[in-house]
């Protein structure tokens, strides 16, 4: 799956056959170099984001409104097949979305619409199939676009998909080991409302969300500076 993996990614950057439509295909993809300051800002950003998100999706999911997601049984596999599935998983579901969404289509929007509409394209257009995997119920539907906009900012203010890449894939290592696991085990409805973890979520959604617009804010001056030191 990595060799695949590669092998696209190296396509859709503009490798190999045809050669007239290679540079496009790198434009369209965006996988461009960013500075240290900027990925490292980027990716800040990005775990303040997760860390909000993590709550956000706990304290949803015990509305009872959602149906989470349902993972196999880990238990029946040896650790090694376990880790090399999970990592893998998390891989290709980064670089997939963040080529296909924050690079291609994104990409062309931004050219017809400004960044905000284009942003909100793009995310929209992940509703589908994220409803089809995990239902359309108005919290998955809000959690997801949350996640797909967090994204498509992060890529339309570092002009890149790398920063994209190393957050979505972290984030979902983190759904898939510490968050979705233990979702049957929550209590739901009003038995959330006596969990003193529900309202510990809350907090923590509440906080590193506006943790996560301050750190977004520094990137967003990180790149003024940066475009404006290049045109001197």
């Amino acid at each position: 799956m990595a060799v695949l993996l590669w092998v696209m990614w190296q396509y859709a950057g503009g490798r190999w056959w045809p050669s007239k439509t290679s540079h496009l295909r790198r434009a369209h993809l965006r996988a461009n170099p960013v500075s240290r300051r900027v990925f490292t800002t980027a990716v800040a950003a990005g775990a303040s984001s997760l860390t909000a998100l993590t709550g956000i999706w706990i304290v949803l999911f015990q509305t009872g409104l959602m149906r989470g997601n349902q993972l196999p049984a880990f238990s029946q596999y040896p650790t090694l097949t376990v880790v090399a599935v999970l990592v893998m998983a998390s891989l290709v579901g980064a670089f997939a979305e963040e080529a296909g969404f924050r690079g291609y289509l994104q990409v062309v929007l931004e050219r017809e619409c400004s960044a905000p509409v284009a942003i909100a394209f793009a995310a929209l257009a992940l509703v589908p199939g994220h409803g089809i995997t995990q239902g359309f119920a108005g919290p998955t539907v809000l959690f997801y676009l949350l996640v797909d906009v967090m994204l498509g900012v992060t890529a339309y203010l570092s002009n890149s998909v790398w920063p994209g890449v190393a957050i979505h894939a972290s984030g979902l290592l983190i759904f898939f080991v510490l968050v979705w696991p233990f979702d049957p085990l929550r209590p739901l409805g009003e038995n959330a409302l006596t969990d003193w973890w529900f309202w510990l979520h809350a907090v923590q959604a509440a906080v590193f969300s506006w943790l996560s617009i301050l750190t977004f804010r520094r990137l967003a001056h990180v790149v003024k500076n940066r475009n404006a030191k290049v045109a001197v």
